[in-house]
């Protein structure tokens, strides 16, 4: 238990930080999923164009530190790698 001022404020702030983040981390998996649908449907421009989509979205929670920028270089470059072997 919080037994300061400054330890209340923190831990109130650590709550909303925690549902931000959570709701941030929501996104990046439902971004990534899109992307690996359409790998699964076979469609190599529908596939593209989703990653593209998702690239953005991607990127944007990278910048916030939600989660490591190597975890989300290594999920672009595997998706990108899976785009680039599908049959045209």
């Amino acid at each position: 238990m919080a037994n300061s001022a400054q330890a209340r404020k923190r831990a109130r702030q650590a709550i909303v930080t925690r549902d931000r983040n959570a709701g941030l981390k929501s996104t990046l998996r439902t971004a990534i999923k899109k992307v690996r649908k359409a790998i699964a449907a076979g469609n190599k421009e529908a596939a593209l164009k989703q990653f593209q989509e998702s690239q953005s979205v991607i990127d944007r929670i990278a910048d916030k530190k939600v989660v490591h920028k190597n975890t989300i270089s290594r999920t672009k470059s595997r998706l990108s790698q899976a785009i680039k072997v599908m049959a045209a």
